[in-house]
């Protein structure tokens, strides 16, 4: 295999609950791991110059075009190079936190990396994506269908109108839990949901890298 791309979104450092269980899918990962931080190093957001030298020639680029089109393409080529891909994308009001989705929108590009009725150039590979959040939007929570995260990256990521790839979803839940007393008597559950997160992150790291070892 090339490599795993991890692409970490948090920004409470060590102390983010997303980077934690992270962890121990590195832990038991073996290979070439490519690591970006998009909290400690933020990629921009998409410009009116960013997309409009995507149809623009290369020879007739105005110099904003050109160094957006070399963000993008550094950006687009890490993605497209690695076999495999780890994802920490917490919750932050209901949704990704935006250093994400100025990520994705770098590298989702029309007729360059998606291609819609056509399969991508990763489509099929391995992606975990791990989600902490301070309460529950599971079924039967009262923010059940609040869940702006895993729904979109489901859409984004895995759709195969779009990058096709094989997500699965680790989401350590109710981490307020230990910090608000009105969160107090669900403290059981944040610690089971915790446990299986970590054991599921290297589980994942097991069987992933397995897998891509053999395809290899």
């Amino acid at each position: 295999m090339s490599y795993l791309l991890h692409i970490d979104s948090s920004s409470l450092g060590e102390a983010s609950i997303s980077r934690q269980v992270a962890q121990s899918f590195l832990d038991d990962w073996n290979g070439k791991v490519v690591h970006r931080d998009l909290a400690a190093a933020p990629v921009p957001h998409i410009t009116a110059a960013g997309i409009t030298a995507r149809d623009t020639d290369p020879a007739q680029h105005t110099d904003e075009q050109a160094a957006a089109a070399a963000i993008q393409e550094t950006l687009i080529e890490e993605f497209l190079g690695a076999d495999a891909y780890l994802f920490t994308v917490p919750m932050y009001n209901l949704t990704m936190p935006s250093v994400f989705k100025a990520w994705l929108d770098q590298i989702i590009v029309f007729g360059h990396t998606v291609h819609p009725g056509s399969p991508s150039q990763v489509a099929g590979r391995p992606a975990v994506v791990i989600s902490a959040r301070g309460g529950s939007y599971a079924p039967g929570a009262p923010r059940h269908g609040f869940d702006y995260v895993v729904p979109v990256l489901d859409a984004l990521l895995g759709h195969e109108d779009m990058f096709g790839l094989d997500v699965t979803t680790v989401i350590p839940e109710l981490t307020m839990a230990p910090h608000v007393t009105a969160l107090a008597t669900l403290l059981p559950k944040h610690e089971a949901s915790m446990a299986d997160a970590h054991e599921r992150a290297r589980e994942l790291a097991a069987t992933i890298g397995g897998g891509t070892a053999a395809a290899a």
